[in-house]
């Protein structure tokens, strides 16, 4: 019976920090960083880098 409390223990040791990280990020919305090329700058709307307006 001791070498199955071992296993289940060793286990919960193996799976928590896997547990923990999935549970940090949990219900929140993924953000991106995106970076447009220079003369352009990103159209939120359109999902896209767009050319920057000049006048």
């Amino acid at each position: 019976m001791t070498k199955l409390k071992m296993i289940l223990a060793a286990a919960a040791l193996v799976a928590a920090p896997g547990l923990a990280s999935a549970q940090c990020s949990w219900g929140k919305s993924e953000q991106v960083t995106m970076s447009c090329a220079p003369g352009t700058t990103w159209d939120a709307t359109a999902g896209v880098c767009v050319p920057e307006a000049t006048g």
